[in-house]
C-alpha cells in the first residue's frame, strides 16, 4: 500500500519490442523493465486513434461512453462529468504530475490536459513540441522538408532538443523533487516517438541498416476485406516525402524500397525512445525509489507498418489496436526489492547484447478500458465500482474490470490464454474479451475516413478480439443520438488466429452463420 505510480504511455507504439519477441528491434531498458514486470502480450486498445483512446483509459470508460470518436469535444461538458485516474490518486492523496502527451492536447481535454480536475500541477510541455511539423528534415538537396522519415541532427534542431529528450529531463527533475518532499505521487510521462513524423537522432539508423530491413509479411490490401476497414493513410500522403511520390489514392500502394524506409525509421524511432525510458527508470533507481513504485508502461495503440497495405493507425486490426502492457510492482512481480539496490541500470542500445525474458507473462486478452481498476488495485486504493449499463449520471465507475488477479502466476510459467473447457457455449461466456471500435463516413474510402468528425459519421466498426479469432462488424451509425443499429450491418470481418494470424482472410461471408454468430452478436 501507499506505493507511487510512473505512469508511461507512449504514442503509437505496436509490440515491436524485444521482450515481445520481436528479433530485428534493439529496446534493452523496455525489456529489462519487463524482465522484472508483468507481462500481457494481448492487450488491446478500445479506439485506435489517440485522443478517443486515452480519453477511454484515462477515465475507465469505452467510447460510446465517453462520447468521444474525434478530437473535438470534452467528456465533462458532452458526455458526463466522469472522474479521470489520476484524479482518483488526488483525491486519494496522491501529488499527481503530467509530462508530455498525457491526455491529448486541446479541445478534448479542454486546452489543459484536465487539469485542475487530474492534476496537482498544470501539465509540462516540452517547448520542441511546436516544432514537430515543422520543416527540419535535411533533404538530399541540402533544403529542409516536413517528411515522414526524418532522422536529424540534433544539434541543428530549433533549441538544440527534441520533445521527448524534455520530457524525460523534466520527468527526472520531479522525481527528484517528489524524493526531497517525500510525497506520494502518480507521475504519468507521455512519449511522442514513434508518432509521426519519424523525428529522431539519426545515429540511431545505424543500429538497422537497410538491408536488414523487410517488408510487412502481407504488404497487399486483402481480396475479402470491405472496403469500409480500409484506412487511406491520409496523414503520411500530407508529408513532404510521401506527396513527392505521387501515390494514388486510396489503396497506394508505397514503393517498396519506401517501405523499408518507413519501417527502419519506426525500429530507429523505437530504440531512441527506449534510450528515454532507459534514462527515466535509472533515474527512479538513482532517486532510490525502484523498491515503492509502480511501474506501468504501455502505448495509445499501434501503427500499421505496410500490413493489409495500410500505414497508420485508424482501424480494428491487431497491428492498430495492439499495445504494449506491462506492470512492474516491487514485492508482487520481484521479489522485494532492498533499499537503494540497482534494479534499472541504464543499457545502450548500441552495446547491449541479449535480451530479457518477461517475469511473468499473461496471453489472457485484456483491454485498456482496465488500466484504472487495475492500478486503484496495485496501489490499495479502494477499486471504483463497475459502471452500470447507462453511467453518463455516474462520476465514478469503470467499465473495464481489474486484471491483478492475472498476476499470480507460477514463477516462469507463460500463463496460456483460456483454460480448458468441455462446452464452447460455457467458453464463450468466460473467455475475456477485447472490444475496439472505429467510425467510418462511408462504405468506401475517403479523403477524411481515416479520421471523421462526429457528425460524418454513418458507420460504426465494432471489433471482438477473443484468443482464437477477431470479429468485427461495421454497423449503421446516428451521430445525432450516438445509436448504432446493429440490424443494418454494411460489412463483416471474422478472422481465425490459429491459422490466420496476421488477419489477412476474412470469411465473414463464408461461414455458416449459425448459433456461434447469433451468440456473436449478441
Amino acid at each position: 500500500d501507499g506505493m507511487n505510480v510512473l505512469f508511461i504511455i507512449v504514442d503509437d507504439l505496436r509490440p515491436v519490442l524485444g521482450c515481445y519477441g520481436d528479433k530485428l528491434v534493439k529496446s534493452p531498458n523496455i525489456d529489462q523493465l519487463a524482465s522484472q514486470s508483468m507481462v500481457f502480450s494481448n492487450a488491446y486498445a478500445q479506439q485506435a486513434v489517440c485522443a478517443p483512446s486515452r480519453v477511454s483509459f484515462l477515465t475507465g470508460r469505452r467510447p460510446d461512453t465517453t462520447r468521444l470518436y474525434d478530437f473535438y469535444s470534452y467528456w465533462r461538458v458532452h458526455a458526463g462529468n466522469y472522474s479521470t485516474m489520476p484524479q482518483y490518486f488526488k483525491e486519494n492523496g496522491y501529488v499527481t504530475l503530467s509530462v508530455g502527451k498525457v491526455f491529448h492536447p486541446g479541445v478534448s481535454s479542454n486546452y489543459s490536459d484536465d487539469y485542475p480536475y487530474s492534476w496537482s500541477i498544470p501539465p509540462f510541455h516540452p517547448s520542441a513540441e511546436k516544432h514537430e511539423n515543422d520543416k527540419t528534415c535535411r533533404g538530399k538537396d541540402g533544403k529542409l522538408y516536413a517528411n515522414l522519415v526524418c532522422p536529424v541532427d540534433v544539434t541543428e534542431m530549433p533549441g538544440g532538443t527534441l520533445p521527448d529528450i524534455q520530457s524525460t529531463e523534466e520527468a527526472i527533475h520531479l522525481l527528484n523533487i517528489m524524493k526531497t518532499n517525500g510525497q506520494k505521487f502518480f507521475l504519468a510521462v507521455g512519449y511522442h516517438k514513434p508518432h509521426i513524423p519519424l523525428r529522431y537522432p539519426q545515429e540511431f539508423l545505424k543500429l538497422y541498416p537497410l538491408e536488414n530491413i523487410t517488408l510487412a509479411p502481407d504488404p497487399w490490401v486483402p481480396k475479402k476485406l470491405p472496403s469500409v476497414a480500409y484506412n487511406p493513410w491520409m496523414d503520411i500522403r500530407q508529408r513532404d516525402d510521401v506527396e513527392a511520390l505521387n501515390v494514388s489514392f486510396p489503396y497506394g500502394p508505397l514503393p517498396d524500397d519506401f517501405q523499408r524506409q518507413i519501417r527502419q525509421s519506426y525500429y530507429a524511432a523505437v530504440s531512441y525512445l527506449d534510450v528515454q525510458i532507459g534514462l527515466l527508470l535509472n533515474a527512479l533507481d538513482n532517486v532510490g525509489l525502484s523498491n515503492n513504485t509502480i511501474v506501468v508502461f504501455t502505448a495509445d495503440h499501434g501503427w500499421s507498418l505496410g500490413e493489409h497495405g495500410e500505414w497508420a493507425k485508424y482501424s480494428n486490426f491487431d497491428v492498430a489496436t495492439r499495445v504494449p502492457l506491462m506492470f512492474y510492482v516491487p514485492g508482487m512481480t520481484t521479489s522485494p526489492v532492498s533499499q537503494g539496490a540497482k534494479v534499472f541500470p541504464y543499457l545502450d542500445p548500441f552495446s547491449h547484447i541479449g535480451g530479457s525474458a518477461p517475469q511473468g507473462q499473461s496471453k489472457k486478452v485484456v483491454e485498456l478500458v482496465s488500466l484504472f481498476p487495475t492500478l486503484a488495485e496495485l496501489a490499495g486504493l479502494q477499486v471504483p465500482p463497475a459502471c452500470p449499463e447507462t453511467s453518463f449520471g455516474v462520476v465514478l465507475c469503470t467499465e473495464g474490470t481489474s486484471i491483478v488477479h492475472y498476476f499470480n502466476v507460477p514463477e516462469g510459467r507463460v500463463e496460456e490464454g483460456k483454460e480448458g473447457c468441455d462446452n464452447t457455449a460455457r467458453c464463450l461466456n468466460e473467455e475475456p474479451v477485447a472490444f475496439s471500435q472505429y467510425p467510418r463516413p462511408a462504405d468506401t474510402p475517403q479523403w477524411n475516413s481515416d479520421k471523421p468528425k462526429l457528425k460524418d459519421i454513418r458507420i460504426m466498426g465494432y471489433s471482438m478480439r477473443t484468443i482464437d479469432y477477431r470479429y468485427t462488424l461495421w454497423v449503421h451509425f446516428d451521430p445525432s443520438n450516438f445509436s448504432a443499429d446493429f440490424k443494418d450491418v454494411h460489412a463483416g470481418e471474422l478472422y481465425m488466429m490459429e491459422n490466420d494470424p496476421n488477419q489477412d482472410y476474412n470469411i465473414y461471408n463464408n461461414t455458416s452463420h449459425g448459433w456461434f454468430f447469433k451468440k456473436l452478436l449478441d
